[in-house]
């Protein structure tokens, strides 16, 4: 019980690695200990430590821990989003339906799998029935919304979504969500006034939600790009890098187009997608704090052991690879630290129009992940202070930072990749990248507009929008190009 009580003050405190350790003796003292054996799943999923915190869960189920269905998610969580078994991850979310029938979270998370494997009939069919088990949930609502839309049923959709704000739903969350999916629907069939009225609605309450410590502080945005250019005024010293996988990292603004980018990617036999493996980000967090302050007294022994930990989980993900993408968006801050660690790798950077961008942006539900999104005008600074980073890491990697246009992409894709493959050393496959097979699973909230051929309809989307853009723009006085 002691062990167990400091496991859980430890993983309050995000002290993960100590729970673990904590809940490990607990185990230890006694095997049959199954909400042990689930607690230290837990903590072994957030330290990234995958392959072992499936064996926790499949003990605390062995051991008959209460709500078993709950560990079978879990299970479901990390094979699919980081381990890509994608069948393993769908058999154990039919399990844990087939003990609880009314779990919510099972058919959320099977609608999500199978929207992110683009089987839109088996998403659709688990959404309805999360809707029917709670009717207020807004999530499922809101996907059923954006699947409608994908199938031309835009009209429908918005009806769908205006009973269910009507009707009433289960938080402010869920109502935020179901704005959100009305907002898009309207933006779909052409209603853009009312469409971004919506959004701004939604983005109002997503804000509101969030607690002001966490609210987006331009300063604290101005002082990071401050310190990463102080920190970096040149290329690091030069290390080792005989890695047995190149690491590809694509990183851009948020809605820049790089799902789409790294799915062309994947479309050369040497490439495998790795998507947003958050690796970089969670580093910072667990042995960089403060950054990048904190790079100043880091040895060379500590950073050869953070490069190796980084390997390690891409090897355990795509043990065959040669070269795997790492897209996370905002990996675009840390390009020094990524330069350091691994002085060979690529940097993919993704670049879009930068009004359709930051509509794009304040368009999506971030909810909490991103304290940016949530007004044009903080839209509009973090940008301008993103424009100012990545000119300094062009001053200092630019040999080793490929741009790829999204608005040039979507124009002549082939063309545009080909060039990309160059200057990433690779050839140039020998078949028509925008008609090749890419990757069966995508993960983004644009799931259905990705897997859709490459066209140019979002390249400009910003003019059905000009007069309430540039009241936002305005208010900054700095209009991005």
């Amino acid at each position: 019980m002691r062990l167990d009580a400091a496991a859980e003050k430890c993983i309050d405190q995000h002290r993960y690695a100590n729970a673990a350790d904590l809940l490990r003796q607990a185990v230890a003292l006694n095997p049959d200990h199954a909400d042990g054996w689930f607690n230290l799943g837990y903590a072994l999923r957030q330290l990234r430590a995958y392959p072992e915190a499936l064996r926790a869960y499949d003990e605390a189920i062995r051991r008959n821990v209460v709500d078993p269905e709950a560990a079978h998610v879990n299970r479901a969580a990390i094979l699919s989003e980081y381990l890509e078994q994608i069948d393993e991850a769908e058999q154990e979310l039919h399990t844990a339906i087939a003990l609880d029938p009314g779990y919510l979270p099972a058919w959320l998370n099977l609608g999500s799998l199978m929207e992110d494997a683009g089987n839109a009939d088996a998403a659709a069919t688990a959404y309805h029935e999360a809707s029917r088990i709670a009717p207020g949930n807004g999530r499922a609502r809101a996907r059923l919304s954006a699947i409608r839309v994908h199938r031309g049923e835009g009209a429908a959709a918005i009806n769908d979504l205006e009973q269910g704000l009507r009707l009433g739903v289960d938080s402010e969350d869920d109502r935020a969500e179901l704005l959100f999916a009305l907002g898009n629907a309207l933006d779909a069939e052409g209603r853009y006034s009312q469409a971004f009225a919506v959004i701004t609605e939604a983005n109002a309450i997503t804000a509101a939600l969030r607690p002001a410590a966490l609210q987006y502080n331009r300063r604290a945005q101005e002082q990071l790009v401050d310190d990463l250019i102080a920190q970096f005024p040149v290329r690091p010293d030069r290390v080792a890098d005989d890695v047995d996988v190149g690491m590809i990292f694509v990183c851009g603004m948020f809605r820049s187009g790089s799902t789409v980018i790294e799915q062309l990617l994947g479309r050369h036999p040497l490439i495998q997608i790795g998507g947003e493996l958050e690796l970089i980000p969670a580093m910072v967090h667990d042995h960089l704090l403060p950054y990048p302050s904190a790079l100043r007294n880091v040895g060379a022994e500590k950073l050869q052991h953070l490069r190796e930990q980084y390997l390690a989980r891409v090897r355990s993900n795509f043990p065959l690879a040669r070269y795997v993408t790492d897209k996370r968006p905002d990996n675009f801050i840390h390009i020094g630290l990524i330069k350091t660690l691994f002085p060979d790798a690529k940097i993919i950077h993704t670049r879009r129009n930068m009004r359709d961008n930051i509509l794009s942006a304040f368009f999506l539900n971030f909810a909490e992940s991103i304290n940016y999104a949530d007004r044009i005008e903080d839209l509009v600074h973090y940008a301008v202070q993103y424009r100012r980073l990545v000119a300094h890491w062009q001053t200092v990697f630019g040999e080793d930072m490929v741009v790829v246009d999204y608005d040039l992409m979507v124009r002549d894709p082939d063309a545009i990749m080909a060039a990309a493959f160059r200057e990433l050393g690779l050839g140039v496959p020998g078949h028509a990248l925008a008609d090749a097979g890419g990757s069966s699973i995508i993960r983004t909230p644009s799931n259905w507009k990705a897997r859709s051929a490459v066209n140019s309809k979002s390249s400009g989307r910003w003019k059905n929008y000009a007069d309430a853009l540039g009241s936002g723009l305005a208010k900054l006085g700095e209009a991005p190009e």
